[in-house]
């Protein structure tokens, strides 16, 4: 549409990078293709930092995983741990929930399992305090279409970080 407003680019990059979307308050959708012609290099993690609310307006991130294989991922979603990086106002009790096209719920997780610190660190991902009632979850999702919802496990509403992590096969 000649009169929109929305934005567009295509960039070749290498390394890690961040996108960041100002303006007036209202919703936004980022949307981030990996448009290589090869598996390699290939998007690994990806994240979102917002408000979380409540009903219509938890933190949701969509995902497809293209290909004949399932995919092993690392996906977190951070209130707590974001207080080390002097983020205020965080999620006090977040939860994650992994969900199919048909808003079938896959998986989902309220407090993470120290369990998984190792696995954080295999990931790149920044290490979590042990008793935090951050989220953490590792799943295998076949080729599909897929949606990440992140909510306050108590109703709680403030700033929250949700993550994915492709895991080395």
């Amino acid at each position: 549409v000649n009169s929109s407003l929305d934005a567009a680019l295509l960039s070749t990059v290498s390394g890690g990078h961040t996108v960041q979307v100002f303006g007036p308050a209202g919703n936004v959708l980022v949307e981030l293709y990996d448009a290589g012609d090869g598996l390699t290099p290939r998007l690994t993690n990806l994240s979102a930092r917002n408000r979380v609310g409540t009903g219509a307006d938890i933190l949701i991130v969509g995902l497809v995983i293209d290909g004949t294989a399932p995919m092993s991922l690392l996906v977190r979603a951070v209130g707590p741990g974001l207080s080390a990086f002097g983020v205020t106002g965080v999620l006090a009790d977040p939860k994650v929930g992994v969900f199919t096209s048909t808003q079938t719920r896959i998986a989902e997780n309220d407090t993470w399992d120290p369990s998984l610190a190792a696995t954080f660190a295999a990931a790149g991902a920044f290490p979590l305090p042990a008793a935090s009632k951050d989220s953490a979850l590792v799943l295998s999702l076949a080729p599909g279409s897929y949606t990440l919802q992140v909510s306050g496990a108590d109703g709680g509403t403030g700033e929250a970080l949700v993550e994915l992590y492709e895991l080395a096969p």
